[in-house]
């Protein structure tokens, strides 16, 4: 049975007497007492009470040691009405030990106090921050941004992490120099279509590279097989998300229906609904949307112009998937004029030749060992 919270007022007398005792084992003791006393009634105490808490907290962090500051944040950091101010002040602690708790667990603490936190301490509570329950886009910004290898491979394995376009721009960047952290944002469940395909053109690159600079006899061979990896692990069940589904789904049954047209397409191109681009170009095109995706990603803008123009997409159209292309991808457009000139110039035939070539290498067995 719980006792009824006894009123913190007479805890700034004890304190008094603690300090002017002087010892460390009294200082100690009493803040083991007042810690206790709050966390028998933390919820039904007022919001007065636990400031008057808090600020018993101050007093006592100012004449303690170490280890009973690193107590006292493993105690109050799952504590959802710990007091605000000695949250923030175990938070900002330069000794991890100490901060580390209220960092990793600690809901009292703000998304801009986390940012803050982030832009100003070390690696090691960056660390802690990214083993945080959840986190915003806009914490994981700042962790991807500022933090080293290990903040942010575990800011990419934690699955109660949340991430901004510009956070997995930050991430794709770090992948591409960083295999660990391409394999931990790799296996993410939850990672957008359009930034899996990239991050798999990087990985692909990057195995190329150190693959043929160790073997520059078997560049081919490597490049084929290589090749071969990369549409696989796109094609694989598991690096296709529910939600990508859905999108192929939907497009699907608005093709078979008769509703899928230029301004449809548009439409998804001009929402930056890569999925649905994608699929409905692959509808259009009567191409897989495997084929459609690996022409999207790695040809740049020649792949738009085949699909297109066997789609028989207009130019605003064709723009506008351009568009989409860049702003998902972080390019530059290259000459728009070139482009519309290519395309105009584009012959039907010549772009289903190009696209019959392209569906045979897509079903062409792989490479022998």
């Amino acid at each position: 049975m719980r006792t009824t919270p006894a009123h913190p007022s007479n805890l700034l007398d004890e304190l008094q007497t603690a300090l002017a005792h002087g010892t460390v084992a009294r200082r100690v003791e009493t803040l083991r007492r007042v810690t206790d006393l709050f966390l028998n009634a933390a919820d039904d105490y007022s919001d007065e009470q636990i400031g008057v808490f808090g600020d018993v907290f101050e007093c006592l962090l100012q004449h303690i040691e170490v280890s009973a500051k690193i107590l006292l944040s493993k105690r109050l950091a799952p504590i959802p009405k710990a007091p605000l101010q000695t949250v923030h002040s175990l938070a900002f602690d330069d000794l991890i030990e100490v901060a580390a708790p209220m960092l990793s667990q600690s809901e009292r603490l703000t998304d801009e106090m986390l940012i803050i936190n982030a832009r100003t301490k070390s690696q090691a509570h960056l660390l802690a921050i990214s083993a945080r329950p959840t986190l915003s886009g806009a914490v994981t910004d700042v962790l991807i941004e500022r933090g080293n290898s290990d903040v942010v491979q575990r800011t990419a394995s934690n699955p109660g992490a949340e991430f901004s376009d510009k956070g997995y721009d930050g991430l794709l960047a770090r992948a591409d120099r960083d295999e660990g952290v391409a394999l931990c944002v790799g296996l993410r469940p939850s990672i957008p279509r359009h930034h899996y395909l990239k991050l798999i053109a990087k990985a692909s690159a990057s195995v190329r590279m150190r693959l043929e600079a160790a073997h520059p006899k078997m560049s081919g061979d490597i490049s084929a097989a290589v090749g071969e990896v990369s549409r696989r692990a796109r094609s694989a069940p598991a690096a296709v998300s529910e939600a990508t589904r859905m999108a192929h789904g939907l497009v699907r049954s608005l093709y078979e229906d008769g509703r899928l047209d230029e301004h449809e397409v548009a439409r998804f191109a001009k929402a930056n609904k890569f999925d649905e681009t994608n699929a409905a170009i692959a509808c259009l095109a009567n191409v897989p949307v495997t084929l459609a995706e690996n022409m999207m990603i790695e040809s740049r803008t020649e792949g738009i112009l085949i699909l297109a123009k066997v789609s028989g997409l207009p130019w605003s159209t064709v723009q506008a998937i351009i568009d989409m292309r860049v702003s998902l991808a972080g390019e530059t457009h290259g000459d728009v004029e070139e482009n519309r000139l290519t395309y105009e110039r584009l012959r039907i035939s010549t772009a289903q030749q190009v696209l019959r070539f392209h569906k045979m290498q897509e079903t062409a067995p792989p490479p022998a060992a």
